[in-house]
């Protein structure tokens, strides 16, 4: 449903800034029906993307079709068959619910008893119903977002983006929103594309999207991403984190990196890490501040695939197992 080819796009010089490549040769296929995330550290290019795709900027080069329409050859089908939900709030705060809602229907050329139905069917879902008449700037976060999303559900788009729309909600808003997201993506088939940040909300999608510096370094499925760095990981904290990296590796000839305070050894298996952490403990006590097994979850993988200590051989590598 979305098809990214070759993309790259350089934010052009000034006298006291050279050239900046945000996207660098980006290729990227989210299927039809997909609930895909896109999340990296910041300045990866996720934000550049997105403008893109919502038709905000042109880029230096390359190739995207949405629901099969050229975005820069035929801009105006795309719009048709898009919504978007930005970062930063798309409603009149000073206007009531109702009428944020009427002037969204507007802009489309929604009227009528098309509108009245579309309209309820949006709101359907949430705790609007009630408060049609009643100024957005009154509104919790959470209704405020929900404001949002029915806004755009009105005009039934096949694709969906939506730029780390839970900023700001506490968490039982932020959990009711991707409730209510995840249940309107499947009832709708809509294609979703969002980024994020939490990824706490990404282990129920079908595909998560790793982005650093320009370049795409993971896409596949929150399951295939985890295995990427074994079903368990030692993780140390250390008096001196380099200090004791540097004697495992050294001494015990463990593969270790620092990230941050923590000395991680990844790619274990199941069975694996117990007899480990007793080696390192029984040669090492004193210079270890907690030492735990975990299960790897995709904050890990973001943290496996981003971090700057990793030589590109070794990401080559990962993603070469993950056949990404």
């Amino acid at each position: 449903m979305i098809t990214i080819e070759n993309l790259t796009h350089v934010y052009p010089g000034t006298r006291k800034l050279a050239p900046r490549t945000a996207i660098s040769d980006l290729t990227l296929e989210v299927k039809d029906g997909e609930f895909a995330i896109l999340s990296g550290p910041n300045g990866s290019g996720k934000s550049t993307l997105f403008r893109i795709l919502c038709g905000l900027a042109l880029p230096s080069s390359g190739k995207v079709s949405v629901a099969g329409f050229d975005l820069f050859a035929q801009p105006a089908k795309v719009r048709e068959v898009m919504g978007v939900v930005f970062q930063s709030p798309a409603v009149d705060k000073h206007l009531s619910v109702a009428e944020n809602l009427k002037i969204h229907a507007d802009l489309y050329g929604l009227g009528g008893a098309g509108f009245t139905r579309r309209r309820d069917e949006a709101l359907s879902w949430t705790d609007l119903v009630d408060r049609l008449d009643q100024q957005v700037a009154t509104l919790s976060g959470g209704l405020a977002r929900q404001v949002e999303l029915a806004k755009v559900l009105m005009t039934d788009p096949k694709v969906l983006l939506l730029d780390e729309p839970t900023t700001g909600l506490d968490p039982v808003s932020r959990r009711n929103f991707l409730d209510a997201l995840h249940k309107l993506q499947k009832q709708r088939g809509m294609t979703v594309l969002m980024t994020s940040h939490v990824f706490a909300e990404a282990d129920d999608v079908d595909r998560v999207a790793i982005m650093r510096e320009g370049k795409l370094l993971a896409h596949d499925t929150p399951t295939a991403l985890k295995a990427m760095i074994g079903t368990e990981m030692v993780v140390i904290q250390a008096k001196d984190t380099e200090g004791l990296a540097a004697k495992l590796r050294a001494e015990m000839g463990l593969a270790v990196r620092c990230i941050g305070d923590e000395v991680r050894l990844e790619e274990t298996e199941n069975g694996e890490s117990l007899p480990l952490l007793e080696k390192i403990l029984e040669r090492y006590r004193p210079e270890v501040q907690s030492i735990s097994i975990k299960q790897p979850g995709l904050d890990d993988v973001f943290v496996h695939v981003t971090s700057k200590a990793v030589p590109d051989h070794a990401l080559a590598i990962d993603l070469k197992r993950t056949g990404t």
